[in-house]
């Protein structure tokens, strides 16, 4: 139903978006793109390049009166690096990263320099997708569906995750610079990108994102393109450094037996529910009204202030690798990416679900969803003839 497409690279002009299938009548203004592009800019651990930049969102078509029309939605943000780059003569690189898309991509596309692939596959693309994925969330929310997420790690410091709902371990993380729900973990956590900044190391960690206030039956079990966990699987992962994607308590789940992994099914004054959300929200690759939730792993980025051994492809000799502008810990700054990502995936299987061209038709839509409540849902306990001769 949706459909997107960015350009753009890191020292370019530019990040251009298109984003189409968003219906009529959704209110969308810069500023509301603005504060999600603000969060994917906070300063800690983060590298120069994030003092430079201010970025900000113009809308260029898809919006009249601060109101979406229906037809695609185009978007600009501005490099305010560029002017440092453009009409100067770039040194040659020719020395791949390992870990980065640098070798790969010179191969493939038969690069004379490695430089069109890391300008491309720099997380800097990222800002156009917090864009889209601010107009998602904007959508969502009309449906009173929230999207939000927060650090649970980062190297080897784990936040101590409470009984607290996931909506206040949300709040928490926003008042802290490394966007935990612990403030003990957070001040841990800037004491320990400090000393990789130091040690010319760089830093990973664990994200969690929670969907609240989803209907049953988003996504299908019917063919693989259409499951849920599938298609947020693939967009988790499409974002640079991510490595892995854990559905619920997945990893946890493998180690114990299956009565002991599976959420018992209760009926509660009419209404059917789960005495626990270990499968994180989706079975069968379909909603099940409970909280969507994920953990996502980011791994290192591969621009150490240390070199790495690796080989200069324009003489064949072994050397390190060098040193460009980059973050030491780019995980508090990644939530919201990984939440834009999330939105843009439910906002899709939402309108899938929907259909219609406006807003307006879609809100009475979404009222008439069923529920996941006994009676309207109550089966007729009959025998049936499935594949009877024809």
């Amino acid at each position: 139903m949706l459909q997107d497409l960015t350009a753009g690279e890191s020292h370019g002009p530019a990040l251009t978006a298109i984003l189409a299938g968003m219906p009529a009548g959704l209110p969308v203004d810069g500023e509301l793109i603005a504060r999600d592009l603000a969060r994917r800019q906070l300063p800690l651990g983060a590298g120069g390049r994030m003092a430079i930049e201010r970025d900000r969102a113009r809308i260029l078509a898809g919006v009249m009166e601060g109101v979406t029309t229906g037809a695609p939605i185009a978007l600009q943000i501005d490099n305010a690096d560029h002017a440092a780059w453009r009409d100067r003569e770039v040194a040659a690189y020719t020395v791949p990263r390992p870990g980065h898309a640098d070798l790969a991509a010179a191969v493939k596309y038969g690069y004379g320099d490695i430089r069109p692939s890391l300008e491309r596959a720099s997380a800097r693309e990222t800002a156009s997708r917090v864009a889209i994925g601010a107009i998602c969330r904007a959508y969502l929310k009309a449906f009173g569906i929230e999207v939000g997420g927060y650090v649970s790690a980062i190297g080897s410091v784990q936040a101590r995750i409470g009984d607290q709902t996931w909506a206040e371990r949300i709040a928490l993380a926003r008042t802290t610079a490394a966007q935990v729900p612990d403030a003990d973990a957070d001040r841990r956590i800037a004491e320990t990108i400090d000393e990789a900044r130091k040690a010319g190391e760089t830093l990973g960690g664990v994200i969690a994102v929670a969907v609240t206030g989803l209907p049953v039956g988003l996504g299908s079990h019917v063919t693989p393109d259409r499951r849920l966990d599938a298609r947020l699987a693939q967009a988790v992962l499409s974002v640079p450094a991510i490595k892995g994607f854990e559905l619920g308590d997945a990893f946890a789940s493998a180690a114990l037996p299956g009565t002991r992994v599976h959420d018992p099914i209760a009926m509660e004054e009419g209404r059917i529910c789960r005495t626990s959300n270990r499968c994180g929200g989706v079975e069968g690759g379909i909603s099940n009204g409970e909280t969507l939730w994920f953990r996502a792993a980011m791994k290192p980025i591969p621009t150490t202030l240390r070199g790495i051994p690796t080989v200069d492809l324009a003489t064949g000799q072994p050397v390190e690798t060098r040193y460009e502008r980059s973050d030491i810990c780019p995980v508090p700054r990644a939530v919201v990416v990984l939440e834009a990502v999330t939105a843009r995936v439910i906002a899709d299987a939402l309108l899938e679900k929907l259909g219609g061209d406006s807003l307006a038709e879609q809100l009475p839509r979404f009222k008439s969803l069923k529920s996941v409540v006994w009676a309207d849902i109550r089966l007729e306990g009959k025998a049936h003839r499935f594949w009877g001769a024809s």
